[in-house]
């Protein structure tokens, strides 16, 4: 059996990861600024998580949710006292796409609508309805496309508040800030008149904080630097430190039921240990904090280097848009500078590197980034 040729591969096999770094099978050390699409948060095999993971997976790695587990309610409490959100509830489950899937759910049982408002370049996931959710007829399939979702300009006000006029908007989704679109960063004016609407219409305002949450701004939510409060929130990526596993924060206007929502996996036990050690690491080493000054120093840093168009981004959430495509930069970087980066469209390098990266490592990256420009 052969493996589904769905994706297009670099010619590297990485077999080791420490912090920032990562080794493949010929010994060669790669500065790592993408963390595996935001998913590593704390750094590769940090210590404690290794250890955090392996006392549990000895004890009791799974059983179902039909059980008490006192791991789902340490998490939640932990998660809303760190998060600012501890009047909410969670919901665990194992992937950002499952997580909106679920929020998308909950916002229909909670209207009884069915159409919902997403933004252009926006991605939500891979199933069912977060595909059609996301801004890709690519990936939509025939039997995903089933007319739920409108498609606005982001940051257009006055285009948002005609559709949520009309009165049959379920939801709006939208990113704390748009990864795959190119880190495009929704307005605080636009936050606010989009929250203002959705409570005048009875909409529910659904954050996908899925890249750009769990300390990658320097907030712990994107949207957090805008000071709003959406309905909902999903989480994923960095909540683990790359187990797979996935949350969604839920306002209290919402009631559960039993049976409403469920999952096999989703807060098992070991998913639960891998998501404690990791807000473990975020308090003891105040990488928030941290991914707020880095951030903020490669912000100003690359803002300085000629040739780049344009440079976007908050904390450790940064887009770097050149005039022309940047598969042969970023394959440079990679191969003659052993950098990971990663790509928006065909102009955006995008860098997502984990949240413990250091002063001198992102100074290294930019040393290593002039070479090739």
């Amino acid at each position: 059996m052969n493996l589904f040729d769905v994706y297009p591969l670099f010619d590297v096999n990485i077999v080791k990861g420490k912090g920032c770094h990562v080794w493949d099978d010929k010994g060669n050390e790669y500065l790592d600024l993408y963390g595996g699409h935001a998913v590593i948060s704390i750094g590769h095999a940090h210590p404690h998580y290794v250890e955090s993971i392996s006392r549990q997976v000895g004890t009791l790695g799974f059983y179902s949710n039909s059980v008490i587990n006192t791991l789902q309610q340490q998490l939640a409490e932990r998660l809303g006292k760190i998060s600012g959100y501890d009047d909410y509830s969670l919901f665990l489950i194992n992937s950002g796409a499952e997580a909106n899937e679920n929020a998308l759910k909950l916002a229909s049982f909670h209207t009884g609508r069915t159409r919902v408002i997403s933004f252009n370049k926006a991605f939500h996931g891979r199933t069912s309805l977060a595909v059609e959710a996301t801004d890709n007829p690519k990936i939509i399939a025939p039997i995903n496309a089933n007319g739920h979702i409108t498609y606005l300009p982001l940051n257009d006000t006055e285009a948002m508040q005609t559709e949520l006029a009309k009165g049959d908007v379920c939801a709006v989704i939208i990113e704390g800030i748009q990864g795959v679109g190119g880190i495009k960063i929704p307005s605080d004016d636009f936050l606010h008149a989009l929250r203002e609407a959705c409570t005048q219409y009875g909409t529910i305002l659904i954050l996908d904080e899925i890249q750009s949450g769990y300390g990658r701004t320097g907030k712990f939510f994107a949207h957090q630097h805008s000071g709003i409060r959406p309905d909902i929130i999903t989480v994923a990526k960095g909540i683990g430190n790359g187990f797979p596993m996935a949350g969604v924060l839920i306002s209290p206007m919402f009631k559960p039921v039993y049976g409403q929502l469920g999952t096999t996996f989703g807060g098992n036990h070991l998913a639960c240990s891998a998501a404690l050690a990791v807000l473990d690491v975020f308090e003891q080493e105040h990488l928030v904090e941290n991914a707020a000054c880095v951030g903020a120093f490669l912000l100003e840093e690359l803002k300085k280097i000629k040739g780049i168009k344009e440079v976007r981004g908050k904390g450790l959430m940064i887009g770097l848009e050149f005039e022309d495509p940047i598969k042969e930069l970023r394959l440079r970087l990679l191969h003659e500078q052993h950098v990971f980066t990663g790509a928006s469209g065909t102009n955006v390098l995008r860098l997502l590197p984990p949240l413990c990266l250091s002063m001198d490592e992102a100074q290294e990256f930019i040393n290593r980034l002039n070479k090739v420009l």
